[in-house]
């Protein structure tokens, strides 16, 4: 693990700064995010100098470690509290089910692509010692359409891919009063659009900004 020096942390800060002044007024949010060093973690030491850019950024297997700004605005939408049981889909490099941890909430992240997962499973057996939230993380390699019915109902899902539609199972895996944040459209422009629960035949549909995602796809690579 790399030093969290002055320097990284003045570029955190500066971030964190920049976040909040585009909208983001959660201050556990923001505190949360700045107390999670990205470069330490979840860069590649070649790539350290873009640790800290409001953009997203590849981590490999056509996938991306999102833009600090839009896992800020996702978990804005989300109204997390303390303790919420958190279904992830789409655990990428980790960070923002280490930002959801580092609030309080228990985690259940679900990645399709086995070698990310593999490589995010091994990361965070190293965090634990050093970033004791990690332990409120669980990971699971396997289809994020299907969600995680074992530990279900979650009080939040997260979806961090985009989605053409709003898969169902996700939903039935909601609590009654549970919310969804999910970006859902065409392939070049997603919306993100928040669904409440408010029984199991009744949901409330919110549409926010727009963002651009990786897709959200079906089933799992066998990591070949």
């Amino acid at each position: 693990m790399l030093e969290d020096t002055h320097k990284q942390q003045g570029l955190r800060k500066k971030l964190i700064e920049g976040i909040e002044k585009k909208g983001i007024e959660n201050i556990a949010i923001l505190n949360a995010m700045l107390r999670v060093p990205r470069h330490s973690f979840f860069f590649d030491p070649e790539f350290l100098h873009r640790a800290y850019d409001d953009t997203a950024f590849p981590i490999g297997e056509g996938q991306t470690i999102s833009q600090p700004y839009t896992v800020a605005y996702q978990t804005q939408l989300l109204e997390i509290n303390k303790s919420d049981k958190i279904l992830e889909i789409g655990t990428g490099s980790g960070y923002q089910a280490a930002v959801l941890a580092e609030m309080g909430a228990r985690v259940f992240t679900i990645e399709r692509q086995k070698k990310l997962f593999d490589r995010t499973r091994a990361l965070y057996e190293e965090l634990m010692p050093l970033r004791p939230a990690i332990m409120r993380v669980k990971m699971k390699y396997g289809d994020g359409y299907e969600g995680w019915p074992t530990f279900a109902p979650f009080d939040k899902v997260l979806v961090t891919a985009g989605a053409n539609e709003i898969p169902h199972k996700l939903i039935d895996q909601l609590k009654n009063g549970g919310i969804m944040v999910i970006p859902v459209g065409s392939e070049k422009m997603q919306q993100m659009v928040r669904i409440t629960k408010i029984s199991k035949d009744e949901i409330k549909q919110e549409v926010f900004d727009s963002f651009k995602f990786v897709p959200f796809l079906k089933g799992k690579t066998n990591g070949a």
